[in-house]
């Protein structure tokens, strides 16, 4: 295999990510030209920044949906998504290294968006950086394209569909390899019910994190302490309450993680047992499969169904569930949700639609699906099989599209975590795999 990518390149890979990393690029109020605020516009820009200094011909949409960079001719595209914007930091005080400031220790790059998307685009960047130096002639368009709300509700990527070509094919490297060819659907949503006059919650989680946190300071606060302790369940006490600890992880791995904010809930459900709780306490309880709701919801295809509640909030007015599910490819998703619905009034709470993304499913002797395995397999030996995820990526968006990398087999899951990192050797074998025989070139 021709070595195209040089430790120059892998040098100033890291620098760019430093740069990214820079700016707090989530979700803000919106401004002129950044719709998504102006943190995810000064990202953007900075992504734009880069491309061109490599030499890529680059497009900003003035209104700050999107960015694209392009090299090479032709009428066909090769399509490369990514997003600039990242899931907040939370409290920086969790972290070892300051979230927004990357550093390298150890051979090992900290900051929020190291691993989940600006890390992953900016190696495939310089990959095809490596490429353009050795003289490569590119036999199509290899398009780099960067949305700004893929950690909410993917409406940039909608405008740059409305205002652009479709790619031909292409791939997401925001996720793990070797190739994806298939994502769960990925529904989000409310739980909305009573409200209550005995105590409050109000929270600000992620839709698609399970919480490592949840606090509470309100009445009958011994109480709460002795149910949790009851219940086994580990929390902090200090003069401002309690804060009741868990384990974070992607929502997509909702088993793997602990949710601080479902144990506060069965809490607080069996110190007010006329609450607005016993949806949590008596029914969902800790379960992160959607068996106590719906039943055993799985396919051949792709597995078990997963659910996260993330966020509860209790008012005199009303109880509201933030709710995040990934739903099996050939499972229909109507029935489910109607059975779901029914379930829930049970308990006094209404179905409240938030979004919804279709799954994604190219058939593993697909072109793509052949070629990507190829490339992978070359480069690192691994005959680890095509994989299935309950992540949602830009992929499922474009045609003939799917995730590639940029997370080797056995690379912990930082993403959407305090301590974000990437081994600076695994990313390096990623840029390896990017820059080898991935697009079609001469």
């Amino acid at each position: 295999m021709q070595p195209y990518i040089k430790a120059t390149h892998q040098k100033a890979a890291v620098e760019a990510i430093k740069r990214l990393v820079k700016h707090p690029s989530s979700t803000t109020e919106p401004a002129p030209g950044a719709p998504f605020g102006q943190p995810i516009r000064d990202a953007l820009d900075e992504m734009m920044q880069i491309c061109s200094e490599l030499g890529f011909k680059t497009y900003t949409d003035p209104d700050g949906n999107y960015g694209y960079a392009e090299v090479g001719e032709g009428d066909t595209i090769f399509g490369i998504l990514g997003h600039v914007d990242v899931v907040p930091a939370g409290d920086a005080a969790d972290w070892s290294h300051a979230p927004f400031n990357a550093v390298v220790e150890n051979g090992v790059l900290y900051g929020r968006g190291v691993q989940d998307d600006k890390g992953p685009s900016v190696a495939v960047l310089y990959a095809v950086k490596a490429l353009m130096d050795a003289g490569v002639t590119f036999k199509e368009r290899i398009r780099f394209i960067f949305g700004t709300d893929e950690e909410t509700l993917w409406r940039g990527i909608a405008v740059y569909q409305q205002k652009e070509e479709p790619i031909t094919h292409g791939i997401a490297p925001d996720s793990a390899f070797p190739v994806t060819y298939a994502e769960k659907g990925l529904q989000q949503s409310y739980f909305v019910g009573p409200g209550s006059h005995d105590f409050s919650l109000k929270m600000q989680n992620a839709f698609n994190a399970v919480p490592a946190k949840a606090q509470y300071n309100g009445p009958k606060l011994a109480e709460v302490k002795a149910a949790l302790d009851g219940f086994g369940f580990g929390y902090e006490a200090d003069a401002d309450g309690i804060t009741v600890t868990g384990n974070a992880v992607h929502a997509m791995l909702a088993p793997e993680g602990t949710n601080a904010v479902l144990r506060l809930a069965m809490a607080l459900d069996q110190v007010f047992p006329d609450g607005p709780l016993g949806l949590i306490g008596r029914c969902f309880k800790e379960d992160a499969t959607g068996v106590n709701l719906m039943g055993d919801v799985a396919d051949e295809a792709s597995g078990h169904l997963t659910i996260n509640i993330s966020n509860i909030e209790v008012n005199p007015e009303e109880t509201r569930m933030q709710v995040d599910m990934r739903i099996p490819v050939t499972v229909d998703h109507d029935e489910l949700i109607e059975k779901m619905t029914h379930k829930i009034a049970e308990y006094g709470y209404r179905y409240e639609d938030f979004d919804y993304l279709a799954p994604l499913y190219v058939p593993k002797d697909s072109e793509l699906v052949e070629k990507l395995m190829a490339v992978y397999r070359e480069v690192t030996g691994d005959t680890t099989e095509p994989q299935v995820s309950g992540g949602a990526t830009y992929a499922r968006t474009m045609n003939q599209c799917v995730a590639f990398g940029a997370m080797l087999p056995g690379v912990a899951d930082y993403m959407h975590q305090v301590d974000e990192q990437w081994e600076l050797e695994k990313m390096f074998t990623a840029m390896d795999i990017y820059g080898s025989k991935l697009f079609s070139v001469d």
